[in-house]
Formats: C-alpha cells, sequence, structure tokens
C-alpha cells in the first residue's frame, strides 16, 4: 500500500508549536506533501526540518520571503529526483511547486496562488494556471512513457463544484470560485486526464471541506471550502482504497486552517 497525506500547514514553524508533529509521528503516511511552509530550511529547527524517520525536501519562496513555500517528506524513501518548479521563470523561484520521482511515481506538492478578484494576485494565479495546465498535460504524457503515476497534491486553491464550499451562492463572484477557475479546473480533469481521488470515492458528498476560515465559528459550524486536492493519473487514482480528510476533532486541536487530506493505494492492484 502507498499512503500519501497533504497539507497547508500555514506556516510550519507555528503548526509545530500547535500539534503537527505530533500528527505527524502518528501518520500511517508514506508521503507527505506541505503546502506554505513560509520558511527556509534554515529556519527550521532539525526536529521539524527532517522530523526522525523521514527525509525531506523544501522548495522555498525565493522572490517574497516568508510566503508559500513547499516541501515534500518521503518516509525511508531517497527521492530519484528532486525538479523545482515547472519550467516557467516567473514561477521558478515562488515556492509553489515541487516534484519528487520515487519507484514508479512522480508525486508533487502544489501551492497555486490564492487570488483577489481586480488585482494583480488574481492576474499572477490566472497566468499560473495558463502555464501549468500544458505542464500537467506533458508530465502526464512523460510519466506514462516511463510506465510512471503521477499524484499532484496539495492547496489547488479552486472550489470544482457547489458540493465543495457550504455557501456557494454567495461565494460565486470570489477568487476560489469564479467560473473561470473552475472551468480551468474541470480542463486538469477532462484534458490533461488527472482524477480528483477524493471526489471519486465520494462522488454525491458535500465536501468533506479542508480548509476553514478562523474568523468567527466556521469551524464549529462546518462552513468550509475542499481546496485541498490529491489529483492522480488515472492508473493510480484507480487503485485508490480509500481517501478522507483528517479533520480536528475540535476548534481548539486545529494546528492550520487546513485540514489534512490522505489517500490510500493498493500498489499491487
Amino acid at each position: 500500500m502507498l499512503t500519501v497525506s497533504t497539507v497547508n500547514v500555514n506556516g510550519l514553524r507555528a503548526a509545530a508549536k500547535k500539534g503537527y508533529l505530533a500528527w505527524l509521528a502518528a501518520s500511517q503516511a508514506d508521503v507527505v506533501c506541505l503546502q506554505e511552509v513560509r520558511a527556509e530550511e534554515d529556519q527550521l529547527a532539525d526536529a521539524v526540518r527532517v522530523p526522525d524517520g523521514w527525509r525531506a525536501v523544501y522548495a522555498p519562496s525565493l522572490a517574497a520571503k516568508g510566503r508559500a513555500g513547499v516541501a515534500v517528506l518521503t518516509r525511508g524513501r531517497e527521492p530519484e529526483e528532486v525538479p523545482v518548479g515547472f519550467g516557467v521563470p516567473e514561477f521558478a523561484g515562488a515556492g509553489r511547486y515541487l516534484e519528487v520521482d520515487l519507484p514508479g511515481v512522480t508525486v508533487a506538492s502544489l501551492y497555486l496562488p490564492s487570488g483577489e478578484v481586480g488585482t494583480a494576485r488574481q492576474e499572477e494565479k490566472e497566468r499560473f494556471m495558463a502555464a501549468f495546465l500544458p505542464y500537467l498535460v506533458e508530465l502526464r504524457g512523460r510519466a506514462a512513457a516511463a510506465g510512471r503515476e503521477v499524484l499532484v497534491c496539495g492547496d489547488w486553491n479552486i472550489a470544482h463544484r457547489e458540493a465543495d464550499l457550504r455557501n456557494w451562492r454567495a461565494n460565486q463572484g470570489r477568487a476560489g470560485f469564479l467560473p473561470e477557475e473552475r472551468a480551468w479546473l474541470s480542463r486538469v480533469y477532462a484534458e490533461a486526464g488527472y482524477v480528483d481521488v477524493v471526489r471519486a470515492l465520494h462522488p454525491d458528498v458535500e465536501g468533506p471541506y479542508t480548509w476553514w476560515t478562523y474568523r468567527g465559528r466556521a469551524f464549529d459550524a462546518d462552513t468550509g471550502w475542499r481546496i485541498d486536492v490529491i489529483a492522480g493519473s488515472p492508473g493510480l487514482a484507480a487503485r485508490a482504497a480509500k481517501a478522507y480528510v483528517e479533520r480536528a476533532a475540535s476548534h481548539a486541536e486545529r494546528w492550520s486552517d487546513h485540514a489534512p487530506v490522505t489517500a490510500v493505494f493498493d500498489t499491487k492492484g
């Protein structure tokens, strides 16, 4: 079995103080993808940077210190290759994309820009999406030619369907649920051929949500968004035995505004 988890930690140093390390120690994951690390390796304590029993690779934001940043942790597996970025100069040092090549599978950690309607941040998000889709197509083709599978895990910052956020009517004009963003994610699935692993296993449910604002009582009321996704190549996605969101038991036990998303694959299937 191959177990993969992904989570936006909302600042790794802060998350480590609130419960991230305890979660990781209890996790059965073989691979963990992190987003919004917000730190360079030399700013992390050793126990956080490379937890016991893990190997870790980081891609911090070089352009905006203390922002973004992604990482991939592998348990006892030395990655064969560790490409950073996806070949577009604007995002090469943005701390938003990192791959690791493991035996038979490429696992990527993605932190897609969140955007904000009517601002330069939304324009950046649109440029990222426009450049990233062709790369996803290329990645799938390259992996298939080599007999490999692909998982792109992370904070995609787009709720694809109405079932992916609680208050969808009130958020129709907000970044993350814009028609053009949702259409782009549809192309990731239809044209690039990726499969939303959680949705494939839970096609008719609301959520399960992965992000809740810290404002008000959103978490307690489960007023959330499902924006953290494990997207897989069809061959591996078809072998997903289970996939779920590791929602904290209470607001007080949260160590990020996101919850981990975990999928278990039968690699011998």
